[in-house]
């Protein structure tokens, strides 16, 4: 009787072991919300029926912050005339400090892709669009690298100019998130005054990663002078 019981026993329990791993217990139980489990999706740039200008991609809401990126700009773009707050821009500081070595080379990199075809891959304004006047482009772009004017230019200024574009140069804001516009200007200034990192040694962002300025007591002298980006 007693050696029943526990071939008796044994079997329940592999059986019961059995029947909790088949297929049957993975299969999910009742939906109670069908819409929020089984979402409908839609294909990219498609029309969708829940918003009221009917676009798919949304941008994020105002204000938030994705995971791991830096804060957002703060200056607006300027109206056509004023330029209260590109003037402004100068007195906003790097947040990213100095670029490491790997760093330097992704925002080189960066800076090839979307910068090169203008201001030339040496940043002598020499790029295949105006090719030394055999381009397409009649006139010559920014000199970056040589030209006191633009190596004077400070970093959030130079910013400002590559968020919202300045004169015939367009905005690289939706090509170039915020820490990369970030790293190519710091990958300008780097070459500029020739302190271009030797190691992946890092270095500590400013204190005042950005700087929230006046604009309304910014300086508007020399604005003959930065006209052009």
């Amino acid at each position: 009787m007693k050696k029943s019981a526990i071939i008796f026993f044994s079997l329940s329990g592999f059986l019961l072991a059995a029947i909790s791993c088949s297929e049957i217990k993975r299969k999910p139980g009742r939906v109670y919300m069908p819409d929020m489990a089984y979402s409908r999706a839609y294909e990219t740039y498609s029309e969708s029926p829940i918003w009221k200008d009917g676009q798919t991609n949304r941008q994020p809401v105002a204000g938030t912050v994705k995971r791991g990126e830096l804060l957002p700009w703060h200056l607006a773009a300027d109206k056509v005339g004023d330029t209260a707050n590109y003037f402004a821009s100068r007195s906003v500081v790097n947040p990213l400090g100095k670029l490491t070595l790997s760093q330097h080379k992704e925002a080189e990199r960066l800076y090839l892709i979307n910068c090169a075809i203008c201001h030339g891959p040496k940043l002598d304004g020499n790029g295949p669009l105006y090719n030394s006047g055999d381009g397409p482009y009649p006139s010559k772009p920014a000199t970056l690298l040589g030209e006191a004017r633009y190596e004077a230019m400070p970093e959030g200024q130079m910013f400002y100019s590559v968020t919202y574009g300045k004169n015939l140069m367009g905005s690289y804001a939706a090509q170039l998130n915020t820490t990369q516009r970030w790293m190519v200007v710091s990958y300008i200034k780097a070459l500029q005054t020739k302190t271009v990192p030797t190691s992946d040694n890092v270095t500590a962002a400013p204190a005042a990663a950005i700087k929230i300025v006046d604009s309304s007591a910014a300086v508007k002298t020399d604005t003959a002078k930065t006209n052009s980006h």
